[in-house]
């Protein structure tokens, strides 16, 4: 088996591309998958400064240098699976710095393989198994 740790989260080119144009108006920004009522589960950006990440959000990775967080029952829900955050055209969430861009970023999902699943347990990075 390969030693290397799955990447939860990933994203498109097109995605990065729209994460370096908000950092470039915004400074640095992060993630946060939620499932909140609002915006369904869209995942949301927001300049770094003005989001306060919950002591139990999990941190999944960064995409094109952005922290991406979730919410410890998505996480729940979501851990057997990558993300792939990418961009379709539409509406951004209320809160998250694409809105009125005329794109939002969407969550993408693949099942994790076996091997995946077991790299994941071994790095701890697979909550209660």
């Amino acid at each position: 088996m390969d030693s290397t740790v799955a990447e939860q989260v990933i994203a498109t080119p097109a995605a990065e591309a729209l994460i370096e144009m908000l950092r470039q108006r915004h400074g640095p920004v992060l993630f946060h998958q939620s499932g909140g009522c609002c915006d369904g589960s869209s995942p949301m950006c927001y300049p770094q400064d003005d989001f306060i990440v919950g002591d139990n959000d999990v941190k999944l990775g960064e995409i094109a240098d952005a922290p991406f967080y979730i919410s410890p029952s998505q996480f729940e829900y979501w851990k057997h699976t990558q993300l792939i955050i990418d961009v379709v055209p539409g509406r951004g969430g209320m809160f998250s710095l694409e809105n009125g861009e005329g794109v939002r970023f969407l969550t993408r999902s693949r099942l994790f393989g076996d091997d995946e699943v077991n790299s994941l347990i071994a790095a701890g990075r697979f909550g209660k198994a």
